[in-house]
């Protein structure tokens, strides 16, 4: 079921609110903005809704610096006021919507589905893991370079992922994803909270981008990180093995070790990339010679020379 987040203080308004989506989205309830943070890098939801009835301007600076992050930039916000009155008086507060308290019970449902709509229509997000697709990948990359800034990009791809699918079937297939892009986007996120960017590029494949001396260290977590929780998705018989026995892309049955992670690594501190599909073809090349090693690995395009 689709995510909604509800921001409220108030028993009343968070009892009209499940009343009205409990059978059709999975409700999260917070009391404080303050803690959306660490939920978003888990689970990022369709839509937040926001009772700005008694807010301060800390709920409207963290709202502006949610919708301002490229990865949550779909995340569409229902602001629920008392009247007009009660509307913020700056106009760079990224609200996408304004619902009435009065209206939850015969409005709010109708006005979800009109933003998860318009946000669909406006942004392109992988609808498994709901990070950014190809199209956001390469606009961010794009800007990067147009605005002449200094950055690293890794790209990262599971290993034996086909063979566990066909093993286990794509539902489980499916939860490895979805773990292995909060997995990344949590380490990213608290690591260069401001600046970063993870994308999926679809099926195994995900792109980050953060701070060249930053970029390192992460990728470091995020393989302790998947080695540990990666065993957790076998059967306890396979993982005491070690191994699996599938199908490989030939059709012969074969043995298959644990999946890894491989991460391929570059940047422009000293390489000029003058196109997206430049850059971004060379941190997938350091992604293939990462995977000519054993086990999960990074590898660093290394050169030095200023063209």
């Amino acid at each position: 079921m689709q995510k909604i987040v509800l921001i409220t203080e108030d028993a009343h308004v968070k009892e009209k609110t499940e009343k009205v989506l409990a059978h059709n989205f999975e409700l999260i309830c917070l009391t404080d903005i303050k803690s959306i943070f660490s939920f978003l890098y888990d689970s990022i939801p369709v839509v937040v809704i926001v009772d700005i009835q008694n807010c301060d301007d800390y709920t409207f600076d963290a709202i502006n610096q949610i919708k301002s992050d490229p990865i949550f930039g779909s995340i569409s916000f229902i602001a629920l006021i008392f009247d007009n009155d009660n509307l913020p008086e700056s106009e760079r507060v990224f609200i996408d919507d304004y619902l009435k308290i009065k209206d939850i019970e015969s409005d709010l449902a109708f006005r979800i589905r009109l933003s998860i709509h318009r946000s669909k229509r406006l942004n392109e997000i992988n609808p498994l893991t709901r990070l950014p697709g190809n199209i956001s990948i390469d606009r961010e990359i794009h800007n990067r370079l147009l605005n002449r800034e200094e950055f690293a990009i890794a790209y990262a791809d599971l290993d034996n992922f086909k063979p566990f699918n066909d093993r286990y079937g794509f539902g489980r297939g499916d939860e490895v994803i979805k773990a292995t892009g909060r997995l990344i986007l949590n380490i990213v996120k608290n690591k260069q909270p401001s600046g970063s960017f993870v994308g999926h590029i679809g099926g195994d494949d995900f792109v980050y981008m953060m701070n060249y001396d930053s970029i390192e260290d992460a990728s470091k977590e995020i393989i302790n990180a998947f080695e540990i929780i990666i065993p957790t998705f076998y059967d306890i018989e396979d993982r005491e093995r070690g191994f699996i026995e599938s199908t490989d892309r030939q059709g012969n049955k074969r043995l298959f070790p644990l999946m890894t992670i491989s991460i391929g690594i570059t940047h422009n501190r000293y390489i000029q990339f003058t196109h997206y599909g430049e850059i971004k073809e060379t941190a997938s090349k350091m992604k293939t010679y990462a995977k000519t090693f054993k086990g999960s690995c990074f590898k660093i395009d290394e050169r030095q020379i200023r063209n």
